[in-house]
């Protein structure tokens, strides 16, 4: 139960391969599967967080080894919140920097194509900001994590 069947530092070095990797191909897959999680998105974590198992355990089972990797990928997550909160270059390169969706009531098509997201998605956060339509939108921002933030014209009180 407590007997490693590797060295402790390989498990180690494997939770950090494993972690850094995963925060790439996230990254790399866009803001959308990490704010806007559909049923699809919640298998595929489901069924990738069971795929690279046994690439940080190294086929052994044992409690120890679980608890290492269990505090390794603690201690990375928590090196990786200061990192990117005492650099903004870190910031931007782990989290990425907010895009702009809507500007003027125009739909930047580059930017939409970018975050991998439909005029569906779009329009479906417009209407539940309560707008009907995109000329009521001054800006519509994808942020960090995923959420879009809307900002409607304000038009004067008369």
């Amino acid at each position: 139960m407590w007997k490693l069947s590797l060295p402790w530092w390989e498990f180690v070095a494997r939770g950090i391969i494993v972690y850094l990797f995963l925060i790439l191909i996230l990254r790399i897959t866009g803001k959308r599967q990490i704010g806007q999680m559909s049923p699809f998105d919640l298998v595929l974590l489901l069924v990738l967080s069971n795929a690279v198992q046994n690439s940080m355990n190294g086929g052994d089972n044992s409690v120890a080894a679980g608890l290492i990797l269990a505090v390794t990928l603690v201690c990375a997550n928590w090196f990786t919140g200061m990192l990117t909160y005492r650099s903004r270059a870190a910031e931007r390169l782990i989290e990425g920097s907010p895009q702009v969706l809507i500007h003027n009531g125009i739909i930047c098509e580059k930017s939409l194509s970018d975050s991998q997201l439909t005029r569906g998605e779009l329009m479906a956060s417009l209407h539940s900001e309560g707008l009907a339509d995109i000329s009521q939108v001054h800006a519509a921002i994808l942020e960090n994590d995923g959420s879009i933030s809307v900002i409607p014209y304000r038009h004067p009180q008369s």
